[in-house]
């Protein structure tokens, strides 16, 4: 890496903070908070994420023999939304309980883990409004500073106080925008994920319900 294109970089971040003003440090705050609840999305999601063709040639193989203990087992070894929500209609069938009993678990288990795949993703969208209208007012800031400066200036530093106005607010909106891209993307690739997962939790939910009716009489003791 070349050092002087590196100081070069570090100058231009440095000199953006400082002709931007405190605006700037408010879009930092609203960066960092994003990029936290990015960080832990990502790690959560990884943590709760299961193969779902592997879990469900498992778990129907050992519905179709009978044997629910051992699918329940299966699942407690995999705690994630998926695994949960199938175990939650393990149980019910288990204890030889009525279809629609099997269905209401398994209904009741997605709305109870979907919160935990959601987390604080909304809150993406939010900084990303949030950090556009920083940017905005950064800019009303620094252009009605550059006004105001302007106004009062002898007629040989207008321009160079001018200059300084619209840096100020350039900076700020430059700022906002990139803290919104990169939120706004964030919450819409974790929406996607959050949607797959769900769809794939409904989808084992209810093929899981079809197979325990074809094969209660095979279920064990």
């Amino acid at each position: 890496m070349n050092p002087t294109v590196t100081a070069d970089n570090m100058n231009f971040i440095q000199r953006a903070f400082a002709e931007g003003g405190f605006v700037m440090y408010v879009i930092a705050v609203i960066a960092i908070l994003a990029l936290f609840v990015i960080v832990e999305r990502l790690m959560k999601l990884k943590n709760l994420s299961v193969d779902k063709k592997e879990f469900t040639d498992q778990i129907f193989r050992m519905v179709v023999a009978g044997d629910l203990r051992q699918a329940i087992s299966y699942c407690d070894a995999r705690p994630a939304p998926l695994t949960n929500t199938v175990k939650a209609g393990l149980v019910q069938a288990m204890n030889k309980r009525p279809d629609e009993e099997v269905q209401v678990a398994m209904d009741a288990a997605v709305m109870r883990e979907m919160p935990k795949v959601e987390g604080w993703t909304s809150f993406l969208a939010v900084f990303g409004n949030v950090a556009v209208l920083a940017g905005l007012l950064g800019t009303i800031i620094g252009m009605i500073g550059s006004f105001r400066a302007v106004a009062a200036a002898d007629p040989a530093t207008k321009a160079l106080e001018l200059s300084k106005g619209i840096s100020h607010a350039l900076n700020c909106t430059a700022f906002g925008l990139l803290v919104a891209i990169i939120s706004i993307v964030a919450y819409g690739l974790f929406q996607h994920r959050i949607q797959k997962t769900e769809n794939e939790v409904v989808e084992t939910s209810m093929s899981l319900l079809n197979l325990v009716v074809a094969n209660r009489e095979k279920i064990k003791d």
